[in-house]
């Protein structure tokens, strides 16, 4: 049997207590083996980041998901000032900066607005995948691959928690597959999040049961 993947969760939420969907998502996968869950905003309040340690942390993980909401079309700050210190040159780009090749890399965020917002005729005007554009651009960079995204829209209004819970139970399902790479990547459409292609994931992948937690 081979060896499962090892995931990095980078998780980033400046308010968590008031989160209902995020909060739910990461209770979802946090009794996973293989699956290392980083709270930025836990480890980093004064934003005082550890590069070696985020560094040695990247080198032992195969796969790096950049966890969090949708915040003005990109991340929350200290996944930002993250990116801007630890991907730094000579360990994942340029001369010698080989550390994250072959990685994969997958955004794990979630948006008020609905699904029908993010195109040419709707509010937002630009798809998730335009706007998740620096995302993939990074992973280009440094020699990643980047997957298409996991995206859980219109939580502004979600009202019912099963509702909540069938994402949370999707997010399970995606990272376990990734953990245990039973993902049909020659079937995947780059341009539909993940959780738009669930039916895609070979019929030979048993997902765990949900957590107890959902």
């Amino acid at each position: 049997m081979n060896r499962p993947n090892s995931v990095l969760i980078l998780f980033a939420h400046p308010a968590l207590e008031k989160s209902r969907v995020n909060r739910q998502l990461i209770r979802a996968v946090s009794d996973l083996a293989s699956v290392t869950i980083h709270d930025l905003y836990e480890a980093y309040p004064n934003f005082h980041i550890n590069v070696a340690y985020e560094q040695d942390l990247l080198r032992s993980h195969d796969i790096i998901v950049f966890h969090h909401p949708f915040y003005w079309y990109s991340s929350p700050a200290l996944l930002k000032e993250w990116q801007d210190l630890v991907l730094e040159h000579g360990f994942a780009y340029g001369h010698n900066g080989i550390a994250l090749q072959g990685k994969k890399l997958l955004s794990a965020i979630t948006t008020g607005g609905s699904k029908e917002t993010y195109c040419r005729q709707g509010h937002n005007y630009f798809t998730i995948g335009e706007l998740l554009a620096p995302f993939q651009q990074t992973a280009n960079l440094c020699g990643m691959q980047y997957l298409p995204p996991f995206v859980v829209n219109g939580t502004h209004q979600f009202r019912d928690p099963h509702h909540i819970a069938t994402h949370a139970k999707d997010y399970r399902t995606i990272i376990t597959a990734l953990r245990d790479n039973q993902l049909p990547w020659n079937d995947l459409q780059p341009s539909l999040p993940l959780n738009q292609q669930l039916h895609v994931i070979s019929s030979s992948f048993a997902p765990q049961e949900a957590s107890p937690h959902v």
